[in-house]
């Protein structure tokens, strides 16, 4: 937009020009970031409680865990942390560059835009309406509402940097443009899809290449969305707070660098023993631990700037969580790495070990920087103190206390999860087989987790009392007067200037360098996978699914099923043991060309269930979609009794085998005349053997799409 800022300008003689800074933008954020950091919480709070108590999920199908859990994920991640970015680089930029930011329409539009996604998210999965891809959950409309606000975010950060007044661009300024121009990348790249209708979608790439790429955004949306800027941020109020300048200069050029390099590349560290080629599992390895040296480069720049501060953190909260905030970042960015290991990512991965590192990283380093952000903040646009010191280090207290209740029974329940699943008695057989037997021994450690879900969600309460209280003892400065001389036409190399001068002051070629330096990993990771054949072998007895079975993966997908269970059975004895039938077959990567999008999992709350198909009959699968306490009463798996009273909306089959087959699936061409015949021929097939063993279920009903697809999974490749 060719829009100028609104704030007016004056020039005074010396050369000295007078500007106002717009904090009514940081207040929105602000306020946006904690009324959606309850409701992230809270639904967090509400899926713990469901994994300890099934009966809340309440019978519900908006309510039940498969459909709120990315919910929760969503509006932690993009809501209030989102938020917190923005409120905290719309406040410190301008202040950075010596400029108010370029465009006031901007910056609202980004505010409103913005919340308008998060409304989406809110409305549109609870309904079922998701892509199915771990934090890229929301339908083709909404990313390209996210790439529209994104873009206009960029362009008013850009052209606020063009237009400043100060030569050099601080560290703080080259995290956000990373993060800018790394997020949008990744966004674009990840959301290539085939619209069926509005609400469905299919992912352009199919099984391993949508899992590579999916993992190269899924990790790197952790990277450069919730760890870059937050960076960025670290090095602005650390520092304010702490009344110290950053330790080192040349660290944070080192951190910088080093960090977008590296990060880009290790993304299959998500993928290990998985059915992604060798080569590209071993790259992300690699890279991964080569990441401890800058992760932990800017964690040392970040407390050492508390140097000569530390009698302060005593009293100040506001320094306490961002100690404990960069602690965390330190903890998670180590952990990372180790868990990129073979050997302890096959302990660890697909247990709850997982969701342990990354709440250290999401309620740590994420949510206490946010907290110590706002209370610093809140006071200094209001122009007065923080209403009660005393109140906030509770909450620091009780959020600490809610991090620690939160991870450490989750750390124990992985351990407890990963000898449990490999156990063997002295006659070669698994110890436990049931996989219910390693469910049920968990339930004291979920209920410990709920009681930290609980601890925390309080804080944030007393959190948001608390700045409501401070604002209302002060009164908004909503536009706060500056001045600074004009910046000089020319630039004078000074003696002694570091030699990485040169590129702080041209934002353009940084923005270039940036570019490269995080397009080099993904591009060497994806091309090969994608250009050659080799690499995803195909399996002759591998066919497309049937219409009614493409429905019932869809279904599959609407209900969030892949949030509990995995369909990736890996290379290990314990597991083609205990979960394919015939004792045989790990996952190959050509069982799933024709997956759009791939569905392997990243948790198993539930047993794999790549070779489920015809383990039980059509009875079982009905009545344990119907009831699953009835058939085990220590089952925490919800009822999904609207499956069995819905109809099988048939509407969109047509386009749906349309859009498959031009994203690569091998349908004929005119097939899609034919579906719906086929579609209904195999359901009243599964209806008519469901009436022999004692069950009236109409043909038409959702259930009998999902058993379809239940039943299919696995037997392309089962040895008779």
């Amino acid at each position: 937009m060719a829009e100028t800022s609104t704030n007016p300008v004056r020039t005074s003689p010396g050369n000295v020009e007078h500007f106002e800074y717009d904090n009514e933008i940081v207040r929105k954020f602000i306020i946006a970031s904690v009324v959606f950091g309850i409701v992230g919480m809270l639904v967090g709070l509400t899926i713990a409680l469901q994994l300890a108590f099934p009966v809340l999920n309440f019978d519900l199908a908006y309510t039940s865990f498969g459909r709120i859990r990315p919910l929760h994920t969503n509006a932690v991640i993009f809501a209030f942390v989102g938020n917190g970015i923005f409120a905290g680089v719309y406040y410190s930029m301008p202040r950075l560059l010596k400029t108010p930011m370029y465009s006031k329409l901007l910056s609202n539009i980004n505010f409103w835009g913005w919340q308008l996604v998060i409304l989406s998210a809110v409305i549109t999965l609870p309904l079922g309406i998701t892509t199915s891809k771990e934090y890229a959950e929301l339908e083709w409309p909404i990313d390209i509402m996210i790439t529209l606000v994104w873009v206009l975010f960029g362009w008013n950060m850009i052209m606020t940097i063009i237009k400043r007044r100060e030569r050099h661009m601080y560290v703080a300024i080259w995290f956000y443009l990373a993060t800018f121009i790394t997020v949008a990348l990744l966004h674009v790249v990840n959301s290539f899809e085939m619209p069926v209708h509005l609400f469905k979608s299919y992912s352009w790439y199919a099984g391993v290449q949508d899992a590579l790429v999916q993992w190269w955004y899924g990790h790197n949306a952790v990277a450069f969305f919730l760890t870059t800027p937050y960076l960025g941020l670290m090095y602005y109020f650390v520092p304010k707070a702490a009344r110290r300048p950053v330790y080192s200069y040349r660290l944070s050029i080192i951190h910088f660098w080093a960090l977008i390099f590296l990060y880009i590349w290790a993304g299959p560290h998500h993928l290990l023993y998985t059915a992604l080629p060798d080569w590209a599992q071993t790259i992300g390895t690699a890279f991964s631990i080569m990441l401890i040296f800058p992760s932990w480069g800017g964690m040392i720049n970040g407390l050492l700037t508390l140097r000569g501060a530390w009698d302060r953190v005593r009293e100040e909260p506001v320094l306490k969580f961002f100690v404990i905030a960069i602690t965390a970042y330190g903890m998670s960015t180590f952990e990372g790495p180790m868990l990129s290991i073979k050997s302890l990512n096959a302990i660890a991965h697909y247990t709850d070990w997982i969701p342990a590192h990354v709440h250290v990283g999401a309620l740590g380093w994420n949510g206490f920087m946010t907290f110590g952000m706002f209370y610093w903040l809140v006071p200094k646009m209001w122009n007065t103190n923080l209403w009660s010191k005393k109140l906030a280090n509770v909450h620091f207290w009780i959020g600490t206390m809610g991090i620690l209740f939160w991870v450490v029974p989750m750390y124990w329940a992985g351990w407890v999860q990963a000898q449990m699943w490999d156990e063997f008695n002295n006659e070669g057989m698994l110890a436990y087989p049931n996989f219910l037997q390693t469910v049920t021994v968990l339930a004291p450690l979920y209920k410990l987790r709920a009681l930290g879900g609980l601890l925390f969600f309080t804080g944030i309460l007393l959190a948001a009392w608390n700045l409501i209280k401070t604002a209302g003892t002060g009164t908004l400065v909503k536009s706060e007067a500056a001045s600074a001389p004009a910046l000089p036409e020319t630039y004078i190399k000074h003696k002694g200037d570091h030699w990485h001068r040169w590129i702080e002051r041209k934002p353009v070629q940084f923005m270039v360098w940036t570019f490269i330096a995080v397009a080099i990993g993904g591009a060497f990771e994806m091309l090969p996978t994608f250009l050659i054949e080799s690499n995803v072998p195909t399996i002759a007895s591998v066919k497309p699914y049937t219409p009614l079975e493409v429905e019932g993966r869809d279904l599959y997908i609407r209900e969030g099923c892949n949030n509990c269970h995995s369909q990736m059975i890996r290379p290990f004895r314990s597991e083609v043991v205990r979960y394919d039938p015939n004792g045989m077959e790990y996952s190959k990567a050509g069982e799933f060309v024709y997956d759009h999008p791939f569905l392997w999992g990243s948790k198993r709350t539930g047993p794999d269930l790549h070779r489920i198909g015809a383990k039980y009959d059509n009875a079982w699968h009905y009545r344990h979609m119907f009831d699953p306490q009835a058939m085990n009463e220590q089952s925490i798996m919800p009822r999904y009794p609207w499956m069995i009273r819905d109809d099988l909306d048939v509407s969109y089959i047509e386009g749906k085998i349309n859009a498959l087959r031009t994203v690569g699936v091998p349908y004929a061409e005119g097939y899609e005349n034919q579906a719906l015949a086929d579609l209904e021929k195999q359901a009243a097939g599964i209806s008519a053997d469901l009436k022999s063993k004692g069950i009236e279920c109409p043909p038409n009903k959702e259930i009998v799409a999902l058993i379809a697809y239940l039943q299919r999974l696995g037997t392309d490749i089962h040895k008779k």
